[in-house]
């Protein structure tokens, strides 16, 4: 079940937000959740909540143990046990075929592979209860003695899926208490229907055009073509992460739930550096605690630091798929980050800001195409084309497509930008200061809620393309 779906708009959530509303007690209404969250998971892959289920109970009756015997050897052991198995698990299900088919190449066998498909989430929900075992053990979390509570931290529908990566920390008080107001319901509706709309009536139009550029043939080697087909995929990916996030965020926020943001509008960044403190915050800072932290962050000499953003960038890239283009998109990143430390953000904060802008967005699209193909060969296609090797730079083809989707290119570009959420941030706060009635904030957010619910269901009922990219991560 998607959010973008009509099984999702017009049944699951007017029958979750129907019961738990209905619900007097926040205990009834955290059960409701947790039910609801159970059967909006078991919805496409109904086997794989037993997973989900026994990766909660495990990290549970881990963190229990390591509050019980804190600073002792048990607990050091739960929390190894934790991390073993919650890898174990993502490398079982994600990861094992890929090793199978690396060894079966380098040594000529003829191991088989596993028959097992990827459990929705799983990269997502195993960091979320292993981080949770991680801060009980070092002391900056309560041990949740609740099995039911814990569960619906990891459960809950809103984040579920594809994130953001919700930590313990940020919604262990809201398990047990939580407001939910009119104006908290309608700012959370809003969030979520801007999501809906950067999902269904952005992201699924430049994918589709994208698509058509790059896998349809449709620009003959044409390297106008094929910068046009990674622009657009370059915005559909950031639509549809981000719209999800604003999806995820708004309904939790519907709920009572504060989620942590995950994008801040990271195509105006004019660094690498910059980029990756803009997209996919919470897997950023997962990394960065959990990862480059203890091998030594910044603590260390400049070798050293090296060293760790090497491996932080490798496990990024391999945490996004098990193929060797999302190691390579890592790597990608990882070298321009460190030219960046070497040289310092200072020195580069005097190349002027239009430079560096077009920059950094020439380097993240050409990161695209590693992340795009998962045939390197395909993807090194791409790039020749991209840079003109033995190809025109444009032809009838790929004029027609950038005629047709100047009017899309253009609604990117300034949603790219924060703009609209400029004006929103405004009225908002307007509203808390009193300075404007908040009738004056309602009425145009229910109306806006309304119209995009309607062209999002009209481009729906049209079409047949509505993926979410990071399921399959």
């Amino acid at each position: 079940m998607v959010f973008s779906g009509f099984t999702f708009l017009f049944l699951f959530l007017p029958i979750a937000l129907g019961l738990y509303f209905v619900l007097p007690s926040i205990r009834l209404k955290n059960i409701a959740l947790t039910v609801l969250s159970l059967v909006f998971y078991a919805w496409g892959e109904p086997i794989w909540v037993a997973l989900l289920l026994f990766s909660a109970a495990v990290d549970y009756c881990n963190g229990r143990v390591i509050g019980r015997y804190r600073g002792k050897a048990p607990a050091k052991v739960c929390m190894v046990l934790s991390v073993v198995i919650n890898l174990g698990l993502l490398a079982g299900f994600k990861y094992l075929n890929f090793f199978i088919g690396n060894i079966n190449s380098l040594f000529g066998l003829s191991i088989p592979t596993s028959s097992l498909t990827l459990p929705i989430g799983i990269s997502f929900y195993t960091f979320q209860t292993m981080s949770y075992t991680i801060d009980v053990y070092r002391g900056n979390v309560p041990v949740q003695r609740s099995f039911g509570k814990f569960l619906l931290f990891v459960s809950l529908f809103p984040q579920l899926i594809a994130g953001p990566i919700v930590r313990y920390s940020e919604v262990e008080p809201q398990l047990s208490e939580r407001h939910t107001t009119p104006r908290g319901f309608v700012l959370g509706a809003t969030r979520f229907m801007c999501g809906l709309g950067k999902k269904v009536l952005i992201a699924n139009y430049a994918g589709a055009a994208a698509v058509s550029l790059l896998d349809g043939g449709i620009t003959g080697g044409s390297t106008l073509g094929s910068w046009l087909g990674i622009l657009l995929y370059a915005f559909q990916i950031y639509f549809d992460f981000s719209g999800y996030s604003d999806m995820a965020i708004g309904l939790g926020r519907i709920f009572g739930f504060k989620y942590a943001e995950n994008f801040d509008y990271p195509y105006i960044s004019k660094s690498i550096t910059e980029f990756w403190r803009r997209w996919h915050m919470t897997l950023g800072s997962f990394f960065r605690d959990y990862v480059y932290i203890p091998l030594g962050g910044n603590r260390k000499g400049l070798p050293r630091q090296l060293l760790n953003m090497l491996i932080v960038w490798s496990l990024t890239g391999f945490w996004h798929g098990a193929s060797w283009n999302f190691v390579l998109w890592g790597l990608w990143f990882f070298v321009f980050l460190a030219v960046e430390k070497l040289i310092g953000l200072e020195r580069l904060a005097k190349i002027p800001s239009p430079i560096r802008l077009i920059g950094t967005l020439f380097l993240v699209l050409i990161g695209w195409v590693f992340f795009y193909y998962t045939d390197l060969n395909a993807g090194i296609g791409c790039l020749q084309r991209m840079f003109g090797a033995g190809v025109p730079f444009v032809n009838a083809e790929a004029k027609l497509a950038l005629t047709q989707n100047i009017p899309l290119l253009m609604i990117c570009v300034i949603g790219s930008t924060p703009l609209f959420g400029y004006f929103g941030k405004v009225l908002v706060g307007m509203s808390d200061r009193g300075m404007v009635h908040p009738s004056l904030i309602a009425i145009p957010a229910v109306v806006y809620n309304a119209a995009m619910l309607l062209l999002c269901t009209i481009s729906l009922a049209g079409s047949s393309y509505n993926p979410f990219i990071y399921f399959r991560f």
